[in-house]
């Protein structure tokens, strides 16, 4: 449906350049560079999401730096669910079935629903559709991996794909990120994925930063402290939507590299003060100063997290 009205869109976009000869937006208007470009990267997205086998195989490198600068809002819905290739799942087609059945998690999701984006409309109200929907994509995917179930944290994931697209497409995007973006694992009952994200990430800090790692290490001021809901929620939970849904966006392009990235340039960016700091005071400095750093826009933290050296053989070791 949404690539549809995508295209038609499209169409009616460049159908009206074609035959004015003028761009749609009045040039009169104060804003209207700001416009020509919202109204470019409209056309652009269009193009890459029509075209998007050819563009996804031969311009692969390109995608993935427009990713980095933010999907448009308009296209995040079918963007994601071409990026993880969940637009076209058999399982989808099972969801009504799943939703008639009883699950053993019903109980743990209800009471966790509440505590899900309490501040957001579609979620704050109790029995409104925001958390009915929630309830049924969880709820699904708990009956389909009996092993997970159902994990805190991942109802922030399903809220935030639930924001841009209804709960078949969110269901079967959230099957695929669980699958194959390494979710599944850091979701286990025995989170040793968790586990192995901690170490590894520990590891970077002892490279790039070792005074901080010195630091940390004397106030025995643990990585699990502050950076398992980097991993377990990709920063929705530390960072305000506009700011997570851009990392988002770039974890639904290259995967759990980016938490990395943009954990150690958040090190980076605060070390000076975290060394001042006993390990209460760095607790309060990660839920109280961090999370509204960038409120002004996320591109500084992105271009610090591509400064940050990443090597993956190093990682996989």
């Amino acid at each position: 449906r949404l690539l549809e009205t995508d295209s038609k869109s499209l169409r009616s976009v460049n159908g009206s350049r074609r035959n004015s000869g003028s761009s749609l937006v009045s040039s009169s208007s104060a804003s209207s560079n700001l416009s020509h470009l919202e109204e470019d990267s409209w056309i652009l997205w269009g193009r890459i999401v029509n075209e998007w086998e050819d563009v996804r195989k031969k311009k692969e490198k390109q995608v993935k730096e427009l990713v980095r600068k933010g999907i448009p809002h308009h296209f995040r819905a079918i963007v994601w669910q071409l990026l993880c290739s969940a637009q076209s799942m058999p399982i989808k087609d099972q969801y009504s079935e799943l939703l008639k059945m009883t699950s053993p998690c019903e109980k743990l999701i209800r009471r966790d629903i509440a505590r899900t984006y309490p501040e957001h409309d579609f979620f704050k109200e109790k029995d409104s559709l925001g958390q009915e929907v929630l309830f049924n994509v969880m709820k699904a995917y708990s009956l389909v991996d009996r092993e997970v179930g159902y994990c805190q944290g991942s109802a922030f994931i399903v809220g935030l794909l639930l924001m841009q697209m209804p709960e078949e497409e969110a269901f079967c995007v959230f099957v695929k990120l669980m699958q194959d973006y390494r979710l599944r694992e850091l979701f286990k009952p025995s989170m040793a994925e968790l586990g192995l994200c901690m170490y590894q990430f520990e590891c970077m800090i002892q490279e790039h930063l070792p005074e901080l790692y010195v630091h940390f290490q004397s106030q025995s001021f643990h990585t699990s402290m502050y950076a398992s809901s980097w991993f377990l929620t990709i920063f929705l939970t530390t960072f305000p939507l506009p700011i997570a849904t851009r990392i988002f966006d770039i974890f639904m392009s290259e995967g759990l590299e980016i938490v990395f990235r943009v954990g150690l340039a958040l090190l980076q960016m605060n070390q000076a003060e975290l060394l001042q700091l006993d390990m209460e005071g760095m607790l309060q400095h990660f839920q109280k100063v961090i999370p509204h750093q960038f409120d002004s826009g996320p591109d500084k933290l992105i271009q610090a997290s591509y400064q940050v050296k990443y090597n993956a053989k190093k990682m996989k070791k």
